[in-house]
């Protein structure tokens, strides 16, 4: 049997944890290579082929658009089947790719069925999807969801989990924004978080480099311990949106009360991009959102 080798690029170690993890256990034998970002996976291609490239947009040094359009060039990489990972979901942006010539697009916080059914996609379309062995899809939990592959990558599979994994912005429900609670009106200003299959509006409460502390108005679902999910903070004139991703790390009841009206969310941030930190420090620095954004960090 034929090897089929897939790289994974991302400058989050999270991220690529769980790309790695869900890769290995729906699709045996498949051979995984991974980069933190474009020039690292440069390198790595011009040693050997891929049979699928997943990659995310936003890195240092050389982002995944460049990296696209670099592997077009190259006679071995042309027709190899190139998926943006990416929590860019603007026209401009799909357009760009398009023109580029990627061949799909995964869009964060994604769950790892929409992963892998554009994986199997990817490589069914290239011919070499019937090189891996199936496998039974990992056990449903009562909830009906999947075992928590967050916590599973991150402690090798050694604890189980009921939190589900997340879903594409693409795919979420949009929520009305709603008001913000008395205690947290001297906070850094409101926000969208995008998790599983929602979208709701937030109120941060603080913020640091590595985290935000959120708040959010409690739903049916319940937003589950590292379930991986997108910040998005629209500021400027032009309503340009700063997209910070990261994971859950805590969830608790914002008041002391089990029917608690309102959520209080840790995110802790896996973005290692410059940019995206400078805005943040200027955040910081200023007690608002509002500025200092660049856009397309």
């Amino acid at each position: 049997m034929s090897k089929v080798r897939v790289l994974v690029i991302d400058d989050a170690n999270f991220i690529r944890d769980l790309v790695k993890k869900a890769l290995r256990d729906h699709l045996p034998g498949v051979q995984i290579e991974e980069a933190i970002n474009g020039r690292k996976a440069q390198q790595l291609l011009n040693r050997q082929p891929v049979e699928l490239i997943l990659c995310d947009w936003e890195m240092p040094e050389m982002s995944g658009l460049e990296l696209l359009t670099w592997c077009r060039g190259q006679d071995s990489l042309k027709t190899t089947p190139f998926i943006m990972v990416t929590s860019r979901g603007d026209k401009e942006n799909v357009v760009q790719a398009i023109q580029a010539g990627v061949s799909d697009f995964i869009g964060k916080p994604f769950s790892n069925e929409q992963l892998i059914t554009k994986v199997k996609k990817a490589l069914h379309r290239s011919g070499v999807l019937q090189n891996l062995e199936p496998r039974t899809p990992p056990k449903m939990l009562s909830s009906g969801s999947f075992a928590n592959d967050s916590l599973s990558a991150l402690t090798a599979g050694k604890t189980e989990s009921a939190a589900p994994p997340s879903a594409a912005p693409t795919q979420a429900r949009e929520s009305v924004a709603p008001p913000i609670p008395k205690k947290t009106a001297a906070g850094y200003g409101q926000g969208q978080l995008r998790l599983a299959d929602s979208s709701t509006a937030c109120v941060i409460k603080a913020l640091s480099l590595k985290e935000a502390l959120l708040v959010v108005k409690r739903t049916e679902s319940l937003p589950q311990v590292l379930a991986s999910a997108v910040l998005d903070l629209e500021q400027g004139d032009n309503a340009e949106v700063a997209r910070l991703n990261g994971y859950l790390h805590a969830v608790a009841a914002f008041e002391p009360k089990p029917d608690s009206e309102w959520l209080q969310l840790t995110l802790r941030f896996v973005d290692s991009d410059a940019q995206k930190l400078d805005y943040l420090s200027r955040m910081i620095a200023r007690g608002s959102p509002q500025k200092h954004f660049i856009p397309g960090a």
